[in-house]
């Protein structure tokens, strides 16, 4: 862990986007198609009302997910990669992208299912606690939050925080917000799954 880094930015997201279009490989990896297939399956109801799924990306697994729900907003803080994802959910009606970079912003509806998918540890504790604030008040009560993310870590890596302590910031939220339905650990992702009391 690296303490006194900051949140990463979006121009830091820009550059790696400028560099290369899917810089994560979410279209072709391997280990991006189990994990979606992994995400899916572990999400408790077949269709949601409203879905908020946090840093979108290019758009692969939105597409997955506008499938398993009434409505779906994504949100992004690059524009570069969210217009790619515009482009790949443009016959979805049930789809809608927002520019936004939390916790600084954040939808003012209510969802019954947010996902926070390898964002997490883009995000320094100070952050990382407001963002968990905001998605517990804007989760309804009953409502899911499936958190999946990269466990290996080393200190190359430009991130704040690792998905182990991620996970671990919502594991320790008080019992009275918040129900840890299950999780799952993978060699290299692990997904938890909560319920908003």
């Amino acid at each position: 862990m690296k303490p006194s880094q900051p949140s990463l930015t979006p121009d830091y997201f820009d550059s790696l986007y400028n560099a290369d279009a899917d810089p994560w490989k979410f279209e072709t990896s391997d280990y991006e198609t189990k994990k979606y297939a992994a995400t899916l399956a572990a999400l408790p109801k077949s269709c949601y009302r409203s879905v908020l799924e946090i840093g979108g990306s290019i758009g692969v697994l939105t597409a997955m997910l506008a499938e398993r729900c009434e409505a779906l907003l994504s949100i992004d803080v690059s524009e570069m990669a969210q217009q790619k994802a515009i482009d790949r959910c443009c016959a979805l009606s049930n789809v809608r992208f927002q520019l936004m970079q939390v916790p600084q912003t954040y939808p003012e509806e209510q969802f019954d299912l947010t996902v926070l998918s390898e964002v997490g540890y883009y995000w320094c504790w100070e952050d990382l606690q407001k963002a968990q604030q905001l998605m517990l008040e804007h989760l309804e009560p009953g409502g899911h939050l499936l958190l999946v993310h990269w466990t290996p870590y080393a200190d190359y890596y430009d991130n704040p925080l690792s998905g182990d302590e991620v996970h671990e910031a919502f594991l320790a939220l008080p019992s009275s917000q918040i129900k840890h339905l299950g999780g799952d650990r993978a060699e290299k992702y692990r997904l938890d799954l909560f319920e908003r009391v």
